[in-house]
């Protein structure tokens, strides 16, 4: 027997129902996260596909405010000192992409790339890795997910790819040949932003074209 077609929005399918609620919060409540919350959902990153089950990721967090602070404006600095010395195009890529960030932040208010969230995750994997960007990536899904489910909200960062390029690198304490892929904001959301209208004109059944 076939198995039954559930609704994505059967509210009693957990994961598909965390999938359609999970949104990019860029406000933060200063409420701290726990540490065994961090390591749920971490753990829940972990259990993401790898490439030949390399498991490549390390993970590593700050929940400091004053950290979080010194890092932001470390990386709102570099961004800056990169546009107007016209850097290298994935350098112009990673500033437009903190120009998006602050467009939908309260920047003039309070100047921090991370939103007020009161955890940063920054995930990184060997730069050798050939297949790293998609593990990380399914790897941040898992754990962004796995916040929504434990009342937690996130916001993935790009981004947060420039902090190889500040002069306080060195104190994440991340060795050589690793690299930072993103970076994830994570806390209790002050905000609940309305879903952005989904492309549905992208989807090709390949066998209909054809005997």
């Amino acid at each position: 027997m076939n198995a039954p077609i559930i609704a994505a929005t059967d509210p009693t399918t957990e994961a598909i129902s965390n999938i359609y609620a999970r949104r990019s919060v860029r406000r933060y409540t200063s409420q701290p996260v726990s540490r065994e919350l961090i390591e749920q959902i971490i753990d829940a990153g972990r259990m993401a596909p790898t490439a030949m089950v390399k498991q490549p990721w390390k993970f590593y967090v700050l929940t400091k405010a004053s950290s979080i602070r010194e890092f932001s404006k470390a990386i709102i600095k570099t961004l800056a000192k990169d546009l107007v010395h016209e850097g290298p195009a994935g350098i112009a890529k990673l500033a437009l992409g903190a120009l998006y960030s602050l467009y939908y932040g309260d920047f003039k208010k309070a100047p921090d790339i991370f939103y007020g969230a009161p955890v940063i995750i920054f995930i990184t994997a060997p730069k050798e890795e050939p297949w790293a960007c998609y593990d990380v990536s399914m790897c941040a899904q898992n754990i962004m997910l796995a916040a929504k489910a434990l009342g937690l909200d996130s916001c993935p960062l790009g981004v947060g790819k420039a902090v190889e390029h500040t002069s306080i690198y060195y104190k994440l304490r991340i060795p050589y040949p690793e690299q930072v892929f993103l970076a994830l904001c994570i806390g209790y959301g002050n905000e609940a932003p309305k879903p952005h209208k989904r492309i549905k004109d992208n989807l090709f059944y390949v066998d209909d074209y054809g005997p």
